[in-house]
């Protein structure tokens, strides 16, 4: 029984000193480690997660990310192949591949930032050197918005036509930074350009180019729509001419058959009885032609006498 005890309590000592010794560990699942003895790797990377043991006081747990890694490139300036500078952003995904290797080579996440600004630096600014400003901004041969025919972007379009383009770069940068880091323990899985912009001092001038594009094209728009508007009023005046005449020869159409019908009226009244309508006529005339202040003189043979001498 004595034994027991004492076999009990050398085990509760003795996990008690691995505990206060850091005997113990545990490995997360998004983590990796490599145990060290007076900074000199002692086993092989463990990558399963758990509860782990080590030696404790003389070997230290170096706990390592198994995550996809950001490395976020500062903006630099570049110049092209044809001789134009641009301010380029990038930006790139890693990850810890050989532990051991990265350990060896790298150290902490720190360094690998470090060596990956070098690296994915270099290459980018390798590969922009070698092409055009063009083929940099640009990621295929579509047409521009208004490269339709009559809008004017005609020209651009034969213009800027493109080899390779961005995202053919982007690989090429991938694939040359991939070959540098593959004895560093680390893997680049992506990489891309988060953002190309003009220099300051050539800004001014592109932006200067592209109103004076835009405006060429809105006057090329203009002229159109002002000759377009010539041909529509032309359209109209002539129509309107067309409508005015022909109504009018309608309207003097009517006209005359009216004043035909009119003297046929006339005459057919004139045949019944010839000095009735005389009289009538006098009448009329007398009518409109005096009033009560009037003075009346006429002749002897006049036709208003004979019939005022006939009344009476």
């Amino acid at each position: 029984m004595r034994n027991v005890t004492i076999i009990i309590v050398g085990a509760v000592v003795l996990v008690g000193v691995l505990a206060a010794g850091g005997g113990f560990y545990v490995l997360d699942e998004t983590q990796q480690a490599l145990i060290t003895q007076f900074g000199e790797p002692r086993r092989d990377p463990v990558t399963t997660p758990g509860l782990k043991f080590k030696t404790p006081f003389i070997q230290k747990v170096n706990r390592f990310d198994r995550r996809f890694l950001e490395w976020d490139g500062d903006p630099n300036e570049v110049p092209t192949r044809d001789k134009r500078f641009i301010h380029v952003d990038t930006y790139a995904r890693w990850r810890i591949t050989d532990a051991l290797k990265y350990f060896q080579r790298l150290r902490s996440e720190q360094g690998a930032q470090s060596r990956l600004d070098d690296i994915l630096d270099g290459e980018t600014r390798n590969a922009i050197a070698k092409h055009d400003l063009i083929e940099v901004v640009r990621s295929s041969n579509r047409e521009f918005a208004g490269s339709e025919e009559g809008t004017g972007g005609g020209e651009l379009a034969t213009t800027d036509s493109i080899e390779r383009g961005r995202d053919a770069l982007a690989e090429e940068v991938l694939q040359a930074a991939q070959s540098r880091t593959a004895d560093l323990g680390i893997e680049i899985l992506d990489f891309r350009f988060k953002r190309i912009n003009y220099v300051e001092e050539v800004q001014t001038e592109v932006y200067a180019r592209m109103i004076s594009e835009r405006n060429r094209i809105a006057e090329e728009f203009r002229s159109e729509g002002a000759g377009e508007s010539a041909r529509i009023n032309g359209e109209k005046e002539r129509e309107l001419k067309s409508i005015t005449s022909e109504a009018y020869r309608q309207a003097q159409e009517i006209k005359g058959r009216a004043d035909a019908e009119a003297a046929d009226i006339y005459a057919s009244a004139y045949n019944r009885d010839a000095e009735f309508y005389r009289f009538l006529k006098t009448m009329e005339v007398l009518r409109e032609t005096l009033d009560s202040t009037a003075v009346l003189v006429l002749s002897t043979d006049s036709d208003f006498l004979r019939y005022l001498g006939r009344a009476r």
